[in-house]
């Protein structure tokens, strides 16, 4: 039985959603006066000690926000009526980066992989891993969606193997088991003997393949010949371009990493950067001008084009087959599993979404996403990445678990990834020492 290999994260996704990895290098590297001193200190070069020890190992942490859609109803939903969700959270993680196999090569490119590793902080989250929530099981809801054009024979069985194993159309678990894996005979079973179906050989989890984790084979330009292509993605696992949209553009891989940008950007620049686990790149564009404490800031923000279908936004058509206007259909790039990426409550989405589910409320203030940046030298100085993620869920004949379950695109939870330069995102009573404490020159800047 084929079941979603989805790393179901979207993350990604910034995260990955997926995930993202945003520098924090204006913290400590201080002002940069002259344009010829920034082009010296933004090229990727061990011999930038401070600037290449902070882009190889980011020294501020980040924080990790999740929160989950609770289902209030599920016995109600199973007999056809309007799902009721309660969100519940936020479950807050720590997040440690660090890259790692780095290889600097001739053509003035540099390849890394960065592993990430997460770490819950009770401090700062509105409750503990232990705390019990009911989301849609994705083993089944999902499969029957992958399986519903197999003979009805063989729909019959994979309902039988879902009643051997006890397996129900939602699932009530703890957050730490949602989040990181729980114990399933199914998922044994699977690994067992059917290698390869699912997207680990551990337990079964959403964020089970990102702890301990990394994001594949980066090679970027280091800038030295032309600061313009500094952190500019060069391939990715060794690909120029990617194969799971129906276009060439939509399979570029363009921009950075997401950790930074290139210096000297100017209203008219746009973040372009590629995320695995969005499977595809993104860019996002100019919104305003503000501060942080006296230094200058770029505001860069999700156009409400990001997510758009075909029919809203024509350049989009290539990442179709599409449902309304603000999902992004990742199944391409995870074996058909009917997983969505959105921004947080269907923020900037189609209205008709909200009618198919009661609970959500977006607004641009709680689930917009948003970078700061520095412009002078391209690195970010506030973060924060919302993405949502959901199951498609509808009745499947013969697969009796799926009942008389309404179509719908089910939120099932949402994450932000952030961290503040300024120790916005620190928890309460954190003793930790600010930025500006550890590095005077930007002292010297902020004062």
């Amino acid at each position: 039985m084929a079941v979603s290999k989805a790393r179901v994260g979207v993350g990604f996704i910034v995260a990955g959603v997926l995930t993202l990895v945003f520098g924090t290098v204006l913290c400590f590297v201080g002002p940069l006066i002259v344009d010829d001193q920034i082009v010296k200190n933004t090229v990727i070069d061990p011999k930038n000690e401070l600037t290449y020890t902070m882009w190889k190992d980011v020294p501020v942490p980040f924080f990790m926000s999740v929160y989950f859609f609770h289902i209030l109803n599920p016995k109600e939903v199973l007999n056809g009526e309007k799902p009721m969700v309660e969100q519940r959270g936020p479950y807050v993680y720590r997040k440690h980066i660090q890259k790692d196999n780095i290889t600097f090569h001739p053509n003035n490119t540099v390849s890394y992989r960065e592993y990430r590793s997460y770490y819950f902080e009770p401090s700062m989250s509105v409750g503990n891993e232990s705390d019990v929530v009911t989301i849609p099981n994705m083993l089944v809801l999902g499969a029957a969606v992958m399986l519903e054009k197999l003979p009805y024979a063989v729909r019959l069985m994979i309902s039988a193997t879902f009643k051997t194993f006890k397996e129900g159309p939602f699932l009530t678990k703890t957050v730490g088991e949602l989040m990181w894996g729980y114990d399933s005979k199914l998922v044994e079973f699977l690994n067992k003997y059917l290698p390869g179906t699912l997207p680990s050989s551990g337990k079964f989890g959403l964020f089970a393949e990102f702890n301990n984790s990394n994001t594949g084979l980066f090679t970027v330009f280091t800038g030295r010949g032309d600061i313009r292509k500094v952190h500019k993605v060069d391939s990715w696992n060794g690909l120029t371009e990617l194969n799971y949209w129906r276009t060439p553009q939509c399979n570029m891989i363009n921009g950075t990493a997401g950790q930074m940008w290139p210096p000297f950007m100017t209203k008219e620049s746009t973040l372009p950067f590629y995320s695995p686990d969005a499977c595809r790149s993104l860019e996002l564009v100019y919104q305003r001008s503000g501060e942080m404490r006296g230094i200058p800031l770029y505001r860069y923000v999700a156009p409400t084009t990001m997510f758009a279908n075909g029919t809203v936004y024509a350049p989009n058509e290539g990442f179709c087959p599409c449902r309304q206007s603000g999902l992004l259909n990742v199944s391409s790039c995870r074996h058909n599993s009917p997983v969505f990426i959105s921004h947080p409550h269907f923020f900037n989405a189609d209205p008709v979404l909200l009618d198919f589910v009661q609970g959500l409320n977006p607004n641009e203030d709680e689930h917009g996403l948003f970078i700061d940046i520095h412009p002078l030298t391209g690195v970010p100085l506030n973060v924060s990445i919302r993405l949502q993620l959901n199951l498609y869920m509808k009745r499947v004949s013969g697969i009796t678990e799926t009942g008389k379950i309404s179509e719908v695109v089910m939120p099932m939870i949402w994450f932000e990834e952030r961290n503040n330069c300024d120790g916005g995102s620190r928890p309460a009573g954190d003793a930790t020492t600010r930025p500006e404490e550890k590095d005077p020159l930007l002292q010297e800047e902020l004062d």
